[in-house]
């Protein structure tokens, strides 16, 4: 069985986990404070569950993750704290003020994973019960993490760029928004190996202008480049900017998607959207809390669980429209 062959098993596993957990209770009522689900689901306790990612200001990918999470929590009756920060040391911090709180279960992302080892050790050694998601899928078996649900962004960077290549594609330019960040820089290593020439350049993502001056620039600078890859949503919405202002005729793919980016890729301005479903991540996140603490039960058997890839592209994005604009795609 080939990687994405696999790849698309386990993640028709998840859905079928899904399925599955959903028919563990139904009801239930969302506090209205934002911060996550809570109480009447399940016929179990009451549980807080702390849910801690590396989310930046104003990404609209977590949206997704959390929308996801809190409909498990109100189906679960759980109570659902999010906190989040992108720096890795204070996201740390986080772990470590939910381990003192003696939260019932941690879900955790893991874009630093040397940054994030300690705090997610002291919480394991107090028995609190981990599960990571999205980040970190070659770092959380070592840090005594009970589930990863997310994508082999190895995986996903390899068949991006097979699809580029097919496409006739001949230099791609991946711009990665946030240093340090393990699992973007192995998306772009994954288009590297498998598609064509690749450049890398990095950009401040938590400053719109920049992202968009530094691709404008390079554009200008390079006319050989013929593809952009971005490597998340938001992102991708302002390298349209950038393809417009630098005059380039190179063309726009991208990681992750949204609502705005789904009607891109209807339009035909995006080639591409490789998909991880984070609802379906944030969602599984806290159901297999629920699951280990309420019925001693592990998802993924000590394996990954995957989501992702998926495409959206011009073949399938009419039946992937209906979902954006619900918020689970």
């Amino acid at each position: 069985m080939s990687r994405f062959t696999r790849a698309s098993v386990v993640a028709t596993s998840a859905l079928g986990a899904l399925a599955l957990a959903a028919c563990s209770s139904s009801g239930g009522k969302q506090t209205s404070d934002g911060g996550g689900g809570s109480g009447g689901g399940a016929d179990t306790p009451d549980m807080t569950v702390a849910l801690i990612t590396h989310s930046a200001p104003g990404d609209t990918f977590w949206d997704y993750v959390r929308s996801g999470a809190e409909d498990a929590a109100k189906k679960d009756n759980v109570t659902l704290e999010y906190t989040s920060d992108p720096d890795g040391a204070k996201q740390a911090n986080l772990v470590t003020q939910a381990v003192d709180k003696k939260v019932d279960g941690i879900a955790v992302t893991l874009a630093k994973p040397e940054a994030m080892k300690q705090a997610v050790q002291k919480a394991t050694k107090a028995d609190i019960p981990v599960v990571a998601l999205n980040a970190g899928g070659d770092a959380w078996q070592d840090m005594g993490v009970l589930s990863y649900f997310g994508q082999d962004e190895i995986v996903a960077g390899e068949a991006a760029g097979e699809k580029l290549k097919e496409e006739g594609r001949k230099k791609v330019l991946c711009v990665v928004h946030e240093q340090g960040h393990v699992g973007l820089e192995a998306r772009c290593d994954g288009v590297k190996k498998t598609g064509p020439t690749m450049e890398k350049i990095y950009v401040k993502g938590t400053d719109m202008p920049n992202v968009q001056s530094s691709i404008t620039s390079k554009l200008q600078e390079d006319s050989d480049i013929d593809t952009v890859m971005m490597l998340g949503a938001p992102f991708a919405m302002t390298a349209l900017k950038s393809l417009e202002e630098s005059g380039s005729d190179a063309e726009l793919a991208t990681f992750d998607s949204n609502k705005d980016l789904i009607a891109e890729v209807k339009e035909g301005n995006i080639l591409f959207s490789v998909d991880q479903q984070p609802y379906l991540q944030g969602y599984l996140a806290i159901d297999s809390l629920w699951a280990n603490t309420q019925r001693g039960l592990v998802y993924g058997g000590g394996e990954q669980v995957l989501t992702g890839p998926s495409f959206v592209d011009e073949s399938n994005v009419e039946e992937i429209e209906k979902f954006a604009e619900e918020g689970t795609r």
